[in-house]
């Protein structure tokens, strides 16, 4: 009787499960009671501890790039747009589209700035002719003919203010809070050396002159 009883209790002992085992069966965590189960391991088993760690770890990599993103302290930075019925602006400048006046070109620019402006080729020849209108062809040939042409000095600074356009042609009327301006009030300024002139006027002047 003695045998029997302390055989009966080894493999009482053997079939109760482990505290862990307990634990996992217990557990709310889904798949953990699938990976600790009483009996052999299985490939079932294995599948359900693979998808139970890469979630883990999925969970784990973005807390952790979240409290990465917390201790960099984000900021946002709110602005209110508000109308104002009366804007200082400290200067106006003009500038015209069309960078030079086509009449005001002589032989001398041809032949110095004619490949700058896209009228002649590297050979100071017309490009593509045919493509040209008859007017603007013939005043081409005109003043690309250097046939004993002997070319006098050049000055893309000089060449601007001549070529150019004038504010005097292109304003029609000019008025700043309540005063009457003139293309006098502006002066001419070129950005680059080869930039069209433009015309700039300090409006604060003109409001104290």
């Amino acid at each position: 009787m003695d045998l029997k009883e302390a055989c009966g209790s080894e493999d009482s002992s053997s079939l109760r499960p482990s505290s862990w085992q307990a634990f996992a069966r217990s557990s709310t965590l889904h798949g953990l009671r699938f990976i600790f189960p009483s009996g052999p391991p299985s490939v079932r088993r294995f599948l359900w501890a693979l998808a139970l760690l890469s979630c883990l770890g999925l969970l784990a990599l973005e807390s952790a790039e979240r409290l990465a993103y917390f201790l960099s302290y984000p900021h946002v930075t709110s602005v209110d747009a508000v109308a104002s019925s009366s804007l200082v602006f400290p200067a106006v400048t003009i500038c015209n589209l069309n960078a030079y006046r086509f009449s005001q070109l002589t032989r001398n620019d041809l032949y110095h700035a004619g490949e700058l402006l896209a009228l002649l080729d590297v050979h100071l020849a017309i490009p593509q002719p045919h493509l040209a209108e008859p007017d603007v062809l013939a005043f081409l040939e005109e003043k690309s003919n250097f046939t004993a042409y002997k070319p006098t000095p050049f000055s893309m600074k000089e060449f601007i203010e001549r070529v150019g356009h004038d504010l005097q042609e292109m304003m029609l009327y000019c008025r700043y809070q309540g005063q009457e301006c003139s293309p006098k009030d502006f002066k001419p300024v070129s950005p680059f050396l080869a930039s069209p002139k433009c015309h700039l006027c300090e409006l604060q002047a003109l409001l104290l002159s």
